[in-house]
């Protein structure tokens, strides 16, 4: 089946909220992610198999030069097959195209070889504070 993949796709709330329990093992959640989209983000990219969502990741910003990857998500079924490295390299374009110099993520370790080898992101020193 097809994957299309779409920056600043049109996103229902009922299932992103839906693919985000599945990608990450958690519960379903209500969160109304159109709007924090709309009120904090870049851009965003959908992917879908027969109009169904299978793939998101957000792109916040600064307003300026620095985009941050946030919650690359695939359904499980889905995994290893390009899907998240495809949504991730629509992001870059789009994020590139807004005139944004820097895309920054960070990640567990355990998904380490997809960002760096799938995605071509490079390692770099950061810092964090848990909040």
């Amino acid at each position: 089946m097809t994957t299309t993949y779409l920056w600043r796709g049109d996103v229902d709330n009922g299932p992103l909220n839906a693919l985000r329990a599945d990608a990450f093992g958690h519960p379903v959640e209500e969160t109304d992610w159109r709007a924090q989209l709309e009120r904090h983000s870049l851009g965003w990219v959908c992917a879908r198999q027969g109009g169904s969502l299978v793939g998101f990741v957000n792109v916040a910003w600064d307003g300026g030069a620095h985009a941050f990857l946030l919650d690359t998500a695939v359904a499980r079924h889905l995994r290893s097959r390009g899907v998240g490295a495809r949504l991730v390299a629509v992001a870059v374009e789009g994020a590139r195209a807004a005139g944004c110099e820097w895309l920054h993520v960070d990640f567990e370790d355990h998904l380490r070889a997809f960002y760096f080898d799938a995605c071509g992101f490079k390692e770099t020193k950061a810092g964090l504070i848990a909040l």
